[in-house]
């Protein structure tokens, strides 16, 4: 099987999974070298990232030649440069889907993202919306899988958040009353896994995890985590509306070379619940349990406590008698 985006963050676990489970993984990707720590998640060759370049018709058929199944885990929060929303959300997915279709692949599972619709407020979701539209043009057995922000170990969300709690006495957000529904990544890998294998019907799943919660209320519980005490500041919209758009102009002025730390296509993201919507296939119809928050995010947010792994037996210390 091929997983294109192998390596990032969700494809990794996809890709663990599916070695486990017997398959020969081949992780294409921009640059192989970078993938390499891919290559233990099976025996010696079972693994292996090869070039690809998701842009490129001759490029992407060559690194599906031969396979079963093909999983799709590119994406990107870049709506510039050559790598943008359109080429890679849009135009990648719809490639991928278009070319396992010529060669008789007979499995296709794609990973995008709630909210993907192309009438949507945002470019980025619009992007989305617009790729899963191509790929069931072109390959309407697909499996899309929607999930909610996924959080693990190698997330951009809660470690994000949690070191720049080191920064200062204030967390600043947009968006507070913003409802989320975190996923565990190994979750969605494990829809994914089903999909491949055969034990999920074509269509779209929108997974989320066990718990609702405002972007506000999702701060409030990574701080209890992590034992510090900020003061959570909500910018209006239309403050960080203007802010990510200085943002971006002053990326536009770098060529990228600076990323912005907030987009003003972001705010408009947040302006939208990201939850799962009701009637639609879940985890339910997979036969998967989502793993709570509670579970997984003290076995690595624990290095933003001011003590590290230290803090239970700091904590205990200050008990002790004299």
């Amino acid at each position: 099987m091929t997983i294109y985006g192998g390596s990032g963050f969700a494809g990794r676990y996809i890709a663990r999974r599916m070695a486990k489970a017997g398959w020969r993984v081949r992780v294409a990707v921009r640059r192989p070298n970078e993938a390499i720590f891919v290559k233990p998640y099976g025996t010696v060759g079972q693994v292996a990232p090869i070039l690809c370049n998701i842009r490129d018709d001759n490029s992407v058929a060559e690194a599906m030649t031969g396979a079963d199944a093909v999983v799709n885990c590119v994406g990107t929060f870049d709506k510039g440069g050559k790598n943008n929303f359109g080429a890679v959300q849009d135009e990648g997915a719809t490639r991928i889907a278009r070319l396992a279709a010529e060669k008789g692949i007979g499995t296709l599972v794609h990973l995008s993202a709630i909210g993907a619709d192309t009438e949507g407020d945002s470019l980025y979701a619009q992007s989305k919306g617009r790729g899963e539209a191509g790929i069931l043009e072109h390959f309407p057995n697909a499996v899309i899988l929607r999930p909610s922000v996924m959080f693990g170990p190698e997330d951009n969300f809660f470690n994000r958040f949690a070191g720049m709690t080191r920064m200062g006495p204030v967390l600043p957000i947009v968006g507070g009353q913003t409802r989320f529904q975190p996923v565990f990544v190994d979750d969605v890998a494990a829809a994914a896994e089903k999909a491949v294998k055969g034990e999920a019907a074509p269509g779209i799943y929108e997974l989320g995890g066990p718990d609702v919660q405002t972007f506000r209320e999702l701060m409030q519980d990574m701080l209890t985590v992590i034992q510090r005490r900020r003061m959570i500041v909500n910018i209006p919209f239309w403050i960080a509306g203007v802010m990510g758009t200085v943002f971006d102009a002053g990326s536009a002025m770098t060529g990228g070379l600076v990323s912005a730390p907030l987009t003003r296509d972001q705010v408009t993201s947040l302006r939208s619940d990201n939850a799962v919507a009701e009637g639609g296939k879940t985890f339910a119809d997979l036969g998967i349990t989502p793993t709570a928050m509670e579970v997984v995010l003290p076995q690595y947010l624990w290095r933003f406590r001011q003590t590290g792994q230290y803090a239970d037996i700091t904590a205990s210390a200050r008990n002790l008698r004299t």
